[in-house]
């Protein structure tokens, strides 16, 4: 199994961000073919310590391959350009295998 994995740094309104992010961004990626879960996280920090992310997604897939496709597929082209219409300035994205 692989995901995707989406970090945001905090956004200048996080109110609007929010708001675009659920109400519009999300409803688009639940759609990519293959997806089998989502889950969108708060970073809270950890030991005292303030995170560098204000939010996280993992977008879970069977594997590569499959994600590959999601991407590539109308569904995915459209949430790629849909958070790039309000994000590109604050999102990191890497993928990784799950191994355990």
């Amino acid at each position: 199994m692989v995901k995707l994995i989406a970090y945001y740094k905090e956004p200048a309104d996080t109110a609007e961000f929010d708001k675009k992010y659920f109400e519009e961004h999300m409803p688009l990626a639940r759609k990519m073919p293959g997806l089998i879960k989502a889950e969108v996280s708060r970073h809270k920090g950890f030991a005292g310590g303030q995170s560098p992310y204000y939010m996280q997604a993992d977008m879970y897939f069977q594997s590569m391959d499959d994600l590959n496709k999601a991407m590539m597929s109308d569904e995915g082209k459209a949430t790629a350009k849909n958070i790039m219409s309000f994000a590109k300035d604050i999102i990191v994205m890497t993928t990784a295998e799950i191994v355990e």
